[in-house]
């Protein structure tokens, strides 16, 4: 399980990014609620993390990829493969994230490790 950061220091409408491989999202809603993706869109290196999250789906800065924050299903092009979606949990105060065991769905030319 990765440590995210404590509850308090994540407002709602923000998200941040963990420096995991690959790196993971952490979304707090408006609404209260809390998800994890990965962080990298499909399509490209894009860090979702600095998307524009609505009802419950964050858009993709670069090129306005929509994902499911609980399925982690892209609604359109140019993404068509899904990001992971990972277990949150809070625990004492502080956000946990229980990293998924699928394979990870990366974009062209970046491995786990970072750039190939």
């Amino acid at each position: 399980m990765h440590s995210a950061c404590p509850l308090s220091s994540l407002a709602p409408g923000e998200a941040i990014r963990l420096e995991t491989s690959p790196p993971i999202a952490v979304f707090h809603t408006e609404e209260g609620e809390l998800f994890a993706l990965d962080d990298t869109c499909t399509h490209q290196d894009a860090s979702l993390a600095d998307g524009w999250v609505e009802d419950c789906w964050v858009e993709c800065p670069l090129h306005a990829s929509k994902f499911n924050l609980r399925t982690g299903a892209a609604d359109a092009p140019p993404a068509k493969l899904p990001v992971r979606v990972h277990e949150v949990l809070v625990v004492d105060g502080q956000i946990m994230v229980k990293e998924s065991e699928e394979a990870p769905n990366l974009p062209p030319g970046l491995t786990i490790d970072g750039h190939v």
